[in-house]
């Protein structure tokens, strides 16, 4: 069956169509390119948010809270090193003392005997042998020489200056051949142990002629 030839109003219906086809065409490019633009958008603003990553954060803040612990757990570490160096120096200052004055209470026991000796040889007359007067002699020595070694030093400030840490004034006296303050006479020797006071010196002090 032959086809029936096309009338001009048929070929101007066909040029339309085929050019709104053509302008139709391109539309799905233009929703890619607004796709890909809106995309792209999403893109910058995830890499926006990204550079304020509340994580980061976090963990920067841990970091400096980290440190900032560790340095206060140094500096208490250090504080108590140094308390428990003091303690032990304290208790090694303790124990030095305590040895050193053990025997204080003991050689206040023998100062006594020390003083008998030392006024039997003074009370000793002529009338004594010289056997009697060594042999006193002897004990006194040893019995001086025994405290010595543990410490004991005797203070026998005849013609010095009194001093009131290791002197006990019993009387004063004026006396213008000394100076004032000066201790006269020693009526009974002090002693000292390793360098502390056992029993002041009981002296006699001279004062200015009035």
């Amino acid at each position: 069956m032959a086809k029936d030839p096309q009338t001009p109003l048929d070929e101007e219906l066909k040029r339309h169509e085929e050019e709104a086809e053509s302008q139709a065409e391109p539309e799905p490019i233009e929703g890619q390119l607004e796709d890909v633009a809106e995309t792209f958008e999403q893109g910058e603003t995830v890499a926006f948010e990204d550079s304020d990553n509340p994580e980061a954060e976090m963990l920067a803040a841990r970091v400096e809270e980290l440190e900032q612990s560790l340095t206060e757990a140094k500096d208490q570490a250090l504080r108590t090193a140094a308390e428990a160096q003091n303690v032990r120096r304290r208790a090694e200052q303790d124990a030095e003392k305590a040895r050193k004055f053990a025997l204080e209470k003991f050689v206040k026991e023998l100062l006594p005997v020390v003083d008998s000796l030392e006024k039997a040889l003074e009370a000793m007359a002529d009338g004594a042998s010289d056997t009697h007067r060594e042999g006193v002699s002897m004990t006194l020595k040893l019995q001086l020489d025994v405290l010595g070694k543990f410490g004991v030093e005797v203070v026998d400030p005849a013609g010095e200056p009194f001093d009131p840490q290791y002197h006990e004034a019993m009387a004063m006296v004026p006396n213008p051949e000394l100076d004032p303050n000066s201790v006269m006479e020693v009526i009974q020797k002090g002693y000292l142990l390793n360098g502390r006071l056992v029993r002041p010196a009981m002296v006699v002090v001279s004062q200015a002629a009035g």
